[in-house]
Formats: C-alpha cells, structure tokens, sequence
C-alpha cells in the first residue's frame, strides 16, 4: 500500500470515537453497513459473552421464527423419548398397532401436552408419565411466556427504519466537490423529527515513519432538520478545512478511508428517540457520480411520489480540474 497522502496539520483529529488508532491491530471496517460494530470478543466464555434477550431481539425474522419451531420440535422430542423410556403401555388412548404410529401418537401427545392444549384421548395412568406430563406442562407453560415476551419486544423495539444509499459520491458541489450520501425512511407513518446526524471519517496517516488511524469530525452542509418525512442527502464540501481536501480516489485507498454514520431522531410511533448507524469505506466511495432525484410529483399535481427504488441510482458527472496546491 502506498503511502497515505498528507492531512492538513491544522485539523485536529476526533480521540472520542471510541476507537483505537494502532493500525496494525484492526481487522477490515470499524462499522458494518447494518451498523453494528466489527469486532470478536475472546479471551471471555461465551456464556458470560452472550445475551440470550439481544440476540432474539436483533435476529432478522425468518431465523427467529424458526429458532422457536425448532426449540418446540426438540423439546417434544425430549419428553416424547421420556415417555417412550418410561413405557408405551403407561399411556391409555393409543389407537396405533405399530410402534412408529405408537411413537407419532405419543409425539402428538406431547406437542398437545406441551401447549396445555390437552384434547384427553391419551393420557397417563401412573407416577413416572404423570411426573413428565405434569413437567412438561410446567416447561410448555413457562416457555410460552418467554417467546410471547420475545415476540412483544421484537414488535415493540424502536427502530429508525432507514435505508441508506450503498455507495458515498465525490460530486460538483458549488464550484468545487462534495462528499455525499443520502438515505430515507421506508416505513409509512415513521416519520422522524428533530434528526441530527454526525460523520467522522478515519484515515490511515503516516506519524514518525508508523501508520495509524486517524479520526476526524466533517463539517456538513447541514447536521440537523426539524422533520424527516423524504430523502435526505447529506452533503461535506470539501475544501481547505476538510480532511480528505485533494484527494483522488487512489489517496482514499491508500488511507484505507472509513466513514462512520449516526443518525438520531424521534420517533412519533414509539414517542421514543432512535438511532442507527452505518459506515462506508474506500470500497463504497465513488468519484465523478450524482444521484439522482427520487421525488417527484403525482399525476393529478396533489402528492409527492418518494421513490424508493432510486435510492442508489446515480450518474456519472465530470469533476472539476482541482486547483494546484501547495
């Protein structure tokens, strides 16, 4: 890797990131584009490591929902072999003459034992199966009230609901260029207000012959709106107090660029703040392109049409011809 272009000396660098700046010792991006973080706990056991509450939060739905069909297949199976161990002929009601369809019929036994459903053709007739439909109820009863306090807090969780444009563009912005992203929110009736967003970008720079990341805040066009009901395209001009001021895309490789997102606002739905984060490196910043507008107005002239399949629709825009620089 080349080495990284000089920084303007007289911007002073962001220590509150959170992050560390010894080069060697970081793996890939500080964010990931879903906005969590980056990183691998070791050296702790994973049950200490782990939160059971969070990951069922943050699992995407189809996981989640087939988390639960799974724990209640395994747990039917558990106390299905229980009952099987415990002997065929303590369960008075099986109609089946084979022992596969004696098995299922005690299967089903259990998953409607399990639910306190309870339909009555089966039942137990002594202590050990008696002992296990009574645990089970028990088992079943109480891991209901878990999955619906999971299912409850999934639904009730705050979330932003935004999406954000794939790639970063280095843009014409009023005679010179501009850093720019944009994103909106996808969800009818979430709309955000008192929003403020806040970029920090990390640069690998070169201090006393070593390489270490260094942070800094970007000055934005605009970091605050009052509402959020559209698009909203954050814009950095970059000139003489930016960070990356006469860079070429080959100079944000070189100093392994990363921007680092958050987003805050308020949420009319939740009556609640949210946030989100993101990050885009070198790999996602593209010079010499332009979004395009993704609004416009409906046929009969009384609604705006947000079009959310433009959001990462671009296209290409020369640059201006950077001025020499001492």
């Amino acid at each position: 890797m080349s080495a990284p272009k000089k920084i303007n000396p007289r911007l002073k660098p962001n220590n509150d990131t959170g992050f560390g700046n010894n080069a060697s010792n970081y793996g890939g991006r500080f964010i990931n584009r879903d906005g969590s973080f980056n990183l691998r706990r070791e050296g702790i056991s994973f049950i200490d490591r782990i939160s059971f509450f969070q990951k069922m939060q943050t699992l995407p739905s189809w996981k989640f929902g087939l988390f639960v069909v799974m724990v209640f297949f395994i747990m039917n199976v558990l106390f299905s072999t229980a009952y099987l161990i415990a002997g065929m002929d303590e369960l008075q009601g099986i109609y089946a003459k084979t022992n596969w369809g004696r098995i299922k019929e005690i299967f089903y036994f259990s998953c409607q034992t399990f639910t306190t459903v309870g339909y009555g053709r089966i039942n137990p007739t002594d202590d050990p199966t008696n002992i296990i439909a009574s645990l089970e109820a028990l088992v079943g009863f109480l891991s209901f009230a878990v999955v619906t306090g999971l299912i409850y807090g999934r639904f009730s969780k705050p979330r932003p609901y935004l999406a954000f444009s794939d790639q970063a563009l280095v843009a014409p912005y009023k005679g010179g260029t501009a850093l720019m992203f944009r994103f909106a929110t996808y969800k009818d009736h979430h709309t955000l207000t008192n929003v403020d967003i806040k970029v920090n970008i990390a640069l690998r720079v070169e201090e006393n012959g070593e390489a270490s990341y260094q942070f800094y805040d970007l000055v934005l066009e605009r970091s605050h709106i009052d509402n959020f009901p559209m698009n909203w395209t954050v814009v950095h001009p970059i000139d003489e107090n930016s960070p990356i001021y006469g860079f070429s895309c080959d100079d944000v490789t070189n100093a392994d660029a990363e921007l680092y997102v958050l987003v805050v606002g308020f949420d009319e739905v939740y009556s609640s703040p949210v946030l989100q984060r993101t990050s885009y490196t070198y790999h996602e910043m593209k010079f010499g392109e332009k979004f395009v507008p993704m609004y416009r107005e409906s046929e009969d002239g009384k609604t705006t049409i947000l079009e959310m399949h433009k959001l990462n629709e671009t296209r290409p825009v020369p640059l201006p011809v950077p001025e020499n620089q001492n």
